[in-house]
C-alpha cells in the first residue's frame, strides 16, 4: 500500500490502479532423457512470458491504454505538496534549512511514493496469477543513480522540475547530490542493471537478486602517487529508495560437519549460522505500471549472539565476534582474496547470495502452490538465470534443499535442478574462469562438496558412455577438462579403463615399464649413464647390488601435489540447461574453444544473448539534445521502446541540416565534459578537440597501457616536429581514460600511476599546448560515464579477448 502522504497521488491513479494488465499462460514441456544418464538436457523451450502477451480487458487498460500514464500522472502542484510533507514529516535533515540535499531526499520518496503504488499492484498481480517469474542473480548490479531515471520512466520529468522549481530548486542540481549505488563495479553489473530495466519495461515478472554491499568496490582518489582508495559511502545517511523487509530473512550456515541419521538422509549440523535480511529496492518500467523488484541480502545475527558478559568483562572484540563476522561479509564488493580469510570472505558472500535467493525463491513457490504443492512443476514457475560463475553455487544449494529438506531422492531433484538453472558467460580467458579450492569449499561447506563430487561421478560416466570407444589418452584428455574436479583421480568404476597389463621398456626414458612375462623383482630401476653418456634405464638385481657400495645415495625430490579445485565454470554448464554468451563471437568462441568438449556432448545447451544497454538511460535521459534530434527526424519517441526505429535516421544521413543539429548536440555535450574535467582534475581542455577516450576497469588485457604507449609515441613525434608541422599532421586530441584498478592488482595500479605521470608531462608541455592531453577521470562509475559517453568521439574497445564489450566492460 502508498503512505500515508501518497493518498493524493493515488487519487490521480485512479481507485484501480492496484489492477494491471497482465495476463500468464504456463508453458508446457516434456523431458527426454538417456535411459544411462541424468545429464541430457531437457528438450523443452525456457521462457518465461511478457505479462501483457495475452490480450484481455481491463479498467485501466481501457482508461488509458497499456502504455499510456499520462491521465494517471499527478501534476506539479500535488508533486510539491508531497516533497513538502517529507521534508517535514518523513526528515533525515534539520528543519530550518531545505537545502540541496535534503530537497533530494524529500523528492525521491516522493517518487518513491508514486513507485509503492505500481511496485505494490505488481506483487499483488503476480501472486495472484502464479505467473513463471524469471530470478536474475549477480554478484554486482551496477545501478547508477535513479532519481532521474524513475521519474523518466515515469513520464514525470517535467511535473518534478516544476514542482521543484516552485520549492526554489532545479531538477539537476537535486539529482547531483544523489551518490551512486555501490553495488557493482564493470560490465557484469552494468549488463544486470540493464536486463532489470529491460524486464520492467517489457512487462516481464522478473526480479534481480544481490548483496547490499556497506563500502562497494571502493571510492577512487588519484593522488602523485596514483590510485588510492577508500570505502564509499552511499549508505552513510541511507538511500531513499530501499524498503527493508523485516518479515523476511532466512538462515545461513557456514563450517559444521555432515552426519548419517538414523533415516538413513544426510544432515549438516553444527557450524557458524547467521541470517540475510531482505532490502528491496523498486525498478520502474518505462510508460508501464509494472515495477519489479531488485532484492539485496543484509546479513547479520540475532541481538542474542551479542556476548554481553564478555562485553562487561571488558572483552569488547570477543563481545562483537559473531556480529562482525556477520557483518563483514556484506561490506566489500570482491575484498582481496590473497589471503585465507579473503577467500573464505568471498565464498560466504558467493554462498550467502545463493542460499538467501534460493530459500526465498522456495518460499515463494510454496505460498503461491498453497496445499498443492508439486515440486515437479518448479521448473515450470521458475528460471534462474546465473550472472557468470559467482551464482554457482546455486546448483548443489537447491540440490541439498530438495534433497535434505524437501525429500526428493536424488533424480527428481538433478531433473528439477537442470530445468530451472541457466549460465550466461562473460568471459574466454581460461584463467579468468574461476576455480575453488577444493580444501576451502569442504571446510565451509561440507554438505555442498558432497554433492558436487556425486555430480562430477555422473558426469564421469556420462563421458565414459558417450566415449569410451576412443583411444584411451583421448578420453582422458576430455576427462581432464571436463571434469568438475581438477586433479583427482578418477572414480574407482571407471579407473579400470586406463590400466594397461602390458607395458613396454624404452631404453632411451627414464622410467621401466614391465610386461606381464617378466618378473618385476628381476630388475630395478636406476638413472645411470654408460661410458657413452647412454641412459640405462635396467640393470639386473645382482649388478646393481654391486653398485651401492660405490655410490653415495641420492635422495628424490618430494613430488609436487597439485592442488585439487573445484571448476565452477564446468559445474555451471553441467548443472543448467542453457548456456550463452554476450555476443555472436563471444558465444561462437564459447562453443568453439572454451566449452567446446561441452558443446560436443550438448550441443543444444549453447546459445547466444547479444548484449544491450537500455536506451532509456542511455540515450533518452543522459542525452536530451540528441534524443530531440532523433525523435525529431524520426517523427515519433517510438525509438525509445523499439530500437528498429533508428533505422530511419539512415534515409537522412547525407542531409546538412541533420549532420549540423548533430555536432551542436556532440558539442553541447562536450562542454560539460570541459566543465567536469576542470572540476575533477583541475585540467583545461577545448570542446572542438577528438574526445578519445577509454573507460573500464583498469586491467591488463583491457590494454590501457597500449593505449598509453600510443599516446607516448604521438607525444614522441609531436615533439620531433616543428609548431607548424605538429599543426599541419596533428588534429587536437583529449585522451581520456577512466576505471578502477582492483586494490590488490599490483600491475594495473602501476598502469594507472604512469597514465596520470604522462597525463602531468604532456599536459603541461607549452610546446604541445591544445593539441594533445591525457586525462585520468577519477572514481569512474555510472554517473561520470552518463557525462563522458555522449561527448565521446573515439571510444576505444582494444580488449584482448577478441570481442568488443559495452563501455563498462
Amino acid at each position: 500500500m502508498a503512505t500515508a502522504n501518497g493518498a493524493h497521488l493515488f487519487n490521480h491513479y485512479g481507485s484501480n490502479s492496484r489492477f494491471i494488465h497482465f495476463t500468464s499462460r504456463n508453458t508446457t514441456s516434456k523431458l527426454f532423457l538417456t535411459k544411462t544418464s541424468h545429464f541430457r538436457t531437457p528438450k523443452r523451450s525456457f521462457h518465461v512470458n511478457n505479462i501483457l502477451t495475452d490480450k484481455i480487458h481491463h479498467p485501466i487498460t481501457e482508461q488509458g491504454g497499456e502504455s499510456d500514464l499520462s491521465c494517471f500522472a499527478p501534476d506539479a502542484a500535488s508533486i510539491t505538496s508531497s516533497i513538502k510533507y517529507h521534508a517535514e514529516f518523513t526528515p533525515v535533515f534539520s528543519p530550518e534549512r531545505f537545502e540541496l540535499p535534503k530537497a533530494f531526499f524529500a523528492t525521491a520518496q516522493s517518487v518513491r511514493d508514486s513507485l509503492l503504488i505500481n511496485w505494490n499492484a505488481t506483487y499483488d498481480v503476480y501472486e495472484k496469477l502464479n505467473m513463471k517469474q524469471a530470478y536474475y542473480l549477480s554478484m554486482e548490479f551496477l545501478q547508477g543513480r535513479a532519481l532521474l531515471n524513475a521519474i523518466g520512466n515515469l513520464e514525470l520529468t517535467g511535473a518534478f522540475a516544476e514542482a521543484l522549481k516552485n520549492l526554489g530548486h532545479n531538477l539537476e542540481n537535486v539529482a547531483s547530490q544523489e551518490p551512486d549505488a555501490a553495488l557493482g563495479n564493470g560490465g557484469l553489473g552494468r549488463l544486470a542493471s540493464c536486463f532489470l530495466d529491460s524486464l520492467a519495461t517489457l512487462n516481464y515478472p522478473a526480479w534481480g537478486y544481490g548483496l547490499r554491499y556497506k563500502y562497494g568496490l571502493f571510492k577512487q582518489r588519484i593522488t602523485k602517487d596514483g590510485q588510492e582508495e577508500v570505502a564509499e559511502d552511499w549508505l552513510e545517511i541511507g538511500s531513499p529508495w530501499e524498503v527493508v523487509r523485516n518479515d523476511v530473512s532466512y538462515p545461513i550456515k557456514f563450517y559444521g560437519k555432515v552426519s548419517t541419521g538414523s533415516d538413513g538422509k544426510r544432515y549438516w549440523i553444527g557450524g557458524e549460522d547467521i541470517k540475510a535480511v531482505a532490502y528491496d529496492v523498486p525498478i520502474p518500467g518505462y510508460k508501464t505500471r509494472t515495477t519489479i523488484s531488485l532484492r539485496l541480502w543484509s546479513t547479520q545475527v540475532p541481538s542474542a549472539d551479542f556476548n554481553l558478559s564478555a562485553f562487561n568483562a571488558g572483552e569488547h572484540t570477543k563481545a562483537c565476534e559473531a556480529q562482525a563476522n556477520a557483518e563483514k561479509i556484506c561490506y566489500i564488493l570482491y575484498p582481496g582474496d590473497e589471503s585465507e580469510e579473503g577467500k573464505i570472505l568471498r565464498l560466504k558472500q558467493q554462498y550467502t547470495l545463493c542460499s538467501a535467493s534460493l530459500q526465498d525463491i522456495i518460499s515463494r513457490f510454496e505460498r503461491r502452490s498453497g496445499d498443492r504443492i508439486k515440486w515437479e512443476e518448479f521448473p515450470e514457475k521458475v528460471a534462474v538465470q546465473m550472472n557468470d560463475t559467482h551464482p554457482t553455487l546455486c546448483i548443489p544449494e537447491l540440490m541439498r534443499i530438495l534433497i535434505d529438506l524437501k525429500g526428493l531422492n536424488w533424480n527428481e531433484a538433478w531433473n528439477i535442478t537442470q530445468r530451472t538453472v541457466a549460465y550466461t558467460n562473460h568471459t574466454v580467458l581460461p584463467e579468468a574462469l574461476e576455480k575453488w579450492s577444493y580444501e576451502l569449499m569442504q571446510k565451509l561447506l561440507p554438505r555442498h562438496v558432497e554433492i558436487i563430487e556425486a555430480i562430477d561421478e555422473e558426469l564421469v560416466h556420462e563421458i565414459v558412455s558417450k566415449y569410451g570407444s576412443l583411444d584411451l589418452n583421448k578420453l582422458e584428455d576430455k576427462l581432464t577438462t571436463m571434469r568438475i574436479l581438477e586433479n583427482f583421480d578418477l572414480p574407482s568404476s571407471v579407473a579400470e579403463f586406463f590400466i594397461n597389463p602390458e607395458i613396454s621398456v624404452d631404453d632411451d626414458t627414464e622410467t621401466v615399464e614391465v610386461h606381464d612375462k617378466v618378473e618385476a623383482s628381476d630388475k630395478v630401476v636406476t638413472n645411470d649413464e654408460d661410458d657413452t653418456g647412454k641412459k640405462t634405464s635396467v640393470k639386473t638385481e645382482a649388478s646393481a647390488e654391486k653398485d651401492i657400495d660405490k655410490k653415495t645415495p641420492v635422495s628424490p625430490e618430494p613430488a609436487v601435489i597439485p592442488l585439487k579445485k573445484v571448476r565452477m565454470a564446468n559445474l555451471c554448464v553441467v548443472g543448467g540447461h542453457a548456456v550463452n554468451g554476450v555476443a555472436e563471437i563471444h558465444s561462437e568462441i564459447v562453443k568453439e574453444e572454451v566449452f567446446n568438449d561441452f558443446y560436443e556432448l550438448w550441443p543444444e545447451k549453447f546459445q547466444n544473448k547479444t548484449n544491450g544497454v537500455t536506451p532509456r538511460r542511455w540515450i533518452r535521459f543522459c542525452n536530451p539534445p540528441l534524443s530531440a534530434i532523433i525523435t525529431k527526424w524520426t517523427g515519433t519517441e517510438d525509438w525509445v521502446l523499439k530500437t528498429e526505429k533508428l533505422a530511419e535516421l539512415q534515409k537522412f544521413a547525407d542531409n546538412e541540416d541533420l549532420q549540423n543539429e548533430w555536432r551542436e548536440a556532440k558539442r553541447s555535450n562536450k562542454i560539460k565534459v570541459v566543465s567536469f574535467l576542470k572540476e575533477k582534475t583541475g585540467y583545461s581542455v577545448v570542446p572542438d578537440a577528438m574526445f578519445d577516450i577509454q573507460v573500464k576497469r583498469i586491467h591488463e588485457y583491457k590494454r590501457q597501457l597500449l593505449n598509453i604507449f600510443g599516446i607516448v609515441y604521438r607525444y614522441k613525434k609531436m615533439k620531433e616536429m616543428t609548431a607548424a608541422e605538429r599543426k599541419t599532421n596533428f588534429v587536437p586530441r583529449v585522451c581520456i581514460f577512466g576505471g578502477k584498478a582492483f586494490a590488490t592488482y599490483v600491475q594495473a595500479k602501476r598502469i594507472v600511476k604512469f597514465i596520470t605521470d604522462v597525463g602531468a608531462t604532456i599536459n603541461h608541455d607549452p610546446e604541445i599546448g591544445d593539441l594533445l592531453k591525457v586525462v585520468f577521470v577519477p572514481d569512474y562509475n555510472v554517473s561520470v560515464a552518463e557525462l563522458l559517453i555522449p561527448a565521446s568521439d573515439l571510444s576505444e574497445h582494444i580488449s584482448g579477448e577478441r570481442i568488443s564489450c559495452e563501455n563498462f566492460s
